[in-house]
């Protein structure tokens, strides 16, 4: 299990979005910490196969990710997944795994299993737009893991929920990391304190910290600051 990025560049005209980088991913929760603008989101979409770096390549387990192989392995859940509203729960889980190609038994079983484990069995039956963020947010994670994916890419999944669920969602985070490669992205510090394995920085489209929390040399939202200063 090992998620390799290798001098990878994404340039769009004349700037560059995230400029040579590299790093390899194996089992754990691995927290990608930026400000807004840094080069998270591109650098994610890369990860998932939905854009092509301008320079370098991204394989996991030597399969290059833009193959179909990969994306059967992969989680993907973006800052703004799509729903229907209407829908109930149940009926949205069922609906994502008829588009992933799963035998529909099996998907009733796998959509009954997520929603108990992410607390939203009771709310099975209740439309999705009746939710509030975070049980989104949650159903999300669910829909995201319909497939038993090895690779699990979050971007920004606490941005605008309440203390209570961000508590929530790092318990379900810090579970899954146990068995796959969690990529976290978030610029709240508090998304990754204590649960992340390991933890990258990036700043202006380049990596300028890659290691544990203790290797910091400091609290991680004073050197969090530090790098970053008054930017969101």
């Amino acid at each position: 299990m090992e998620l390799t990025v290798r001098n990878v560049t994404k340039e769009y005209k004349n700037k560059k979005a995230n400029d040579n980088i590299s790093f390899t991913l194996h089992k754990g929760v691995i927290g990608l910490l930026g400000a807004n603008g840094a080069g998270k989101s591109t650098l994610m979409r890369m990860m998932c196969g939905i854009l092509s770096p301008t320079e370098g390549d991204i394989t996991y387990d030597g399969i290059d990710v833009s193959k179909e192989e990969y994306r059967n392995v992969l989680g993907y859940l973006p800052q703004d997944f799509g729903y229907y509203p209407d829908f109930t729960a149940m009926d949205f889980l069922m609906y994502m795994s008829a588009l992933k190609g799963l035998d529909n038994i099996d998907s009733k079983k796998k959509s009954i299993e997520l929603l108990k484990s992410v607390g939203l069995f009771d709310n099975r039956k209740q439309k999705i737009k009746t939710f509030s963020g975070g049980m989104k947010q949650r159903l999300g994670i669910a829909q995201t893991l319909l497939n038993e994916p090895e690779v699990i890419i979050l971007d920004e999944p606490t941005a605008g929920l309440d203390p209570k669920e961000r508590v929530r969602f790092r318990n379900i985070i810090a579970e899954l990391g146990k068995d796959n490669i969690v990529l976290l992205s978030t610029h709240i510090v508090s998304d990754i304190e204590k649960i992340a394995d390991r933890i990258i920085v990036i700043k202006d489209g380049r990596v300028v910290f890659d290691g544990k929390e203790e290797e910091a040399g400091k609290d991680l939202e004073a050197f969090y600051l530090d790098i970053f200063g008054g930017e969101e």
